[in-house]
């Protein structure tokens, strides 16, 4: 099998995905239950407490979860078409390294302004990017 550029970074999402939860999220609650500060029931299902890296984590990692399937689906479509251009990876990879950015900026400061417009910036390019490749899938299927 061939692993394209889209390939790879929809790759590259899922697993960043899977690190954000274990990087934040875990590593917060499995260090305050090992060390006796909180107990494995203090963690609600729908509840989100503890530190604020924790809170964070939680919704960094729903932000991952949530634009996954979105980007999943269009890499889905442009391998089934057959569609491979410099463009299409380019896109590819901005909308990988904005995820990154955005959940590293969202996890690792407190939510101020500036900080909150630098994770807002990484967040819409990631979601320019998307629909561009939309975008450029549909005007090449209507072709």
């Amino acid at each position: 099998m061939h692993m394209t550029i889209p390939l790879w970074t929809l790759l590259g999402f899922a697993a960043w995905t899977l690190l954000t939860l274990g990087n934040s999220v875990g590593i917060s609650r499995w260090s305050r239950i090992l060390t006796g500060r909180a107990r494995f029931q203090d963690f609600a299902e729908y509840e989100v407490k503890g530190p604020g890296i924790h809170r964070r984590g939680m919704r960094a990692h729903a932000n991952c979860v949530e634009n996954l399937p979105v980007f999943a689906s269009i890499v889905l479509v442009l391998t089934a078409t057959g569609l491979d251009t410099t463009l299409i990876d380019v896109l590819c990879l901005v909308v990988i390294v904005a995820r990154v950015l955005q959940t590293t900026v969202h996890v690792a400061f407190e939510q101020t302004n500036p900080v909150v417009l630098f994770r807002s910036i990484f967040y819409n390019t990631q979601w320019l990017a998307m629909i561009t490749l939309a975008a450029v899938i549909a005007i090449t299927a209507a072709a």
